[in-house]
């Protein structure tokens, strides 16, 4: 998954470890991983500068509370993620 450049998505109740582990994966690989604290005051205009940042460093991110993100936001950022993705192909 690594050398393919797919993300990831841990799944679970809270408390159990998702963030914690993917930081410790993360340095563990020699990886910077950014822990981000998502709201409903996200747009998609800093979502889009955010990523610019990982894009030019090479870091991961991590998103907790993903789901407060307001559902149009969500759209505009899946696209952004999907071009993301498919330039690093």
């Amino acid at each position: 998954a690594l050398h393919l450049k797919f993300g990831g998505a841990p799944a679970g109740p809270a408390g159990t470890g998702k963030t914690e582990t993917t930081k410790d994966l993360g340095k563990a690989l020699g990886v910077q991983c950014v822990v981000f604290n998502c709201g409903e005051n996200l747009d998609y205009k800093f979502m889009g500068k955010f990523f610019a940042g990982l894009a030019q460093c090479g870091a991961w991110a991590c998103f907790d509370e993903f789901n407060r993100i307001d559902i149009e936001v969500l759209s505009v950022v899946a696209q952004q993620l999907l071009t993301i993705q498919n330039a690093l192909k």
